[in-house]
């Protein structure tokens, strides 16, 4: 199971990415697999990941949107991306993985 941190309104710290990877090495036996990070003048997100479904590193959290204007990162799996995908055949994915679809 990945392991997800994150720090909502980050104005006033010194370094929000050093304390959100720091909060992510303490799950890191959730998600051996890879680490990300994002952090911009609001926010800090981190990701560790288990790699099931997509193993490759395009499929790696924080997920950017196709026009990266969203960032995501969250814990789960959705069963029915597969399917969903298939609702959404006008989008052109690029991975394999269910994040893709969120």
């Amino acid at each position: 199971m990945c392991g997800i941190s994150g720090i909502y309104g980050v104005e006033n710290l010194d370094d929000p990415g050093a304390i959100v990877r720091k909060m992510c090495d303490t799950l890191a036996h959730r998600g051996p697999d890879a680490s990300g990070y994002f952090v911009d003048d609001v926010v800090a997100l981190g990701h560790r990941r288990l790699s099931i479904i997509d193993t490759s590193a395009a499929a790696n959290q924080p997920f950017y949107s196709a026009d990266n204007n969203l960032v995501l990162v969250y814990n789960g799996e959705l069963y029915n991306y597969v399917e969903l995908k298939e609702q959404l055949s006008d989008f052109n994915f690029t991975t394999s993985c269910d994040t893709e679809v969120v």
